[in-house]
This record gives structure tokens, C-alpha cells and sequence, in this order.
């Protein structure tokens, strides 16, 4: 069995973190405000979210509220790449920062703190309260 999955770039690596599942790790160092990764999204909207919630992709999407573009309001994102399994932490090293494009939304996870190869990269999940309180939640 594998120990690591290395991203493309081999900036990055996936290992199972005991209690928490999997978890990415910086294998090269990261400085505050390096982009560590930049990912497409898919958004989908409430009725979408009423069936994506009553499956383990309720864990995986994201909710953002930063949206202040014209239209009807997304519910959340799923998004592709490593990105999409950074666990959580109340204190982060990383955080997401959204753009929106002709393409669509991007999700880019972006260093705040100084991270360290083989450190795990997190961030502060922003609905902590969506989850059912079954979930435990670690640093």
C-alpha cells in the first residue's frame, strides 16, 4: 500500500490522519499568501443541496459567503482537486479565497500562516454548524 499520493506539482501529498481520515500535507514549504492550490468548482443550489446532504458529499462541499454576485444565490460548491479534502482546524494555516470567472468559480486555498514540509495544511471550516453533532471535530 501507498503511504503517499503526491499531487502533479509534487508540492503536496495525501496521508491518512489518525482520527481524522485523510489529509494533505505540504511537501515543499509554503509562505504566507503562496497559493498552495487553485481548483474548478461545480455550484449547485438549495433543491440540489436537499438530496447532496443525505450523502457523504455533504462532508466534502463547501459553503461560501462571499457571494455577492447578480442572480439567484448557490447553496455550495463541490470542489475538484487535494483542496477538497483539507481537513479542518480553529487554527488554521491556510485559508479559501473564491474568484469567479467566465469559467466559473475557482477556489483557491492560500497560505496565512508560514507551513513547514510535511505540516498539515488546514483550514477553518465556515459551516461548522451545518454538520449534524455526531461529528467531532479535531485539531
Amino acid at each position: 500500500m501507498v503511504d503517499k499520493i503526491f499531487d502533479r506539482s509534487n508540492a503536496m501529498y495525501v496521508k491518512t490522519v489518525p482520527r481524522k481520515g485523510r489529509g494533505v500535507f505540504a511537501n515543499i514549504a509554503f509562505k504566507v499568501g503562496d497559493v498552495i492550490e487553485r481548483a474548478p468548482t461545480w455550484g449547485f443550489d438549495d433543491t440540489q443541496a436537499e438530496l447532496l446532504d443525505r450523502t457523504e458529499i455533504f462532508e466534502y462541499y463547501f459553503a461560501r459567503h462571499d457571494r455577492h454576485l447578480k442572480g439567484p444565490p448557490l447553496t455550495g460548491y463541490v470542489v475538484f482537486g487535494f483542496l477538497s479534502i483539507v481537513n479542518h482546524s480553529f487554527n488554521p494555516n491556510a485559508r479559501i479565497v473564491w474568484t469567479d470567472e467566465d469559467s466559473g468559480a475557482w477556489a483557491s486555498i492560500v497560505a496565512i500562516k508560514d507551513i513547514e514540509v510535511d505540516e498539515e495544511i488546514t483550514h477553518c471550516y465556515a459551516n461548522i454548524s451545518a454538520y449534524p453533532h455526531s461529528i467531532n471535530f479535531i485539531d
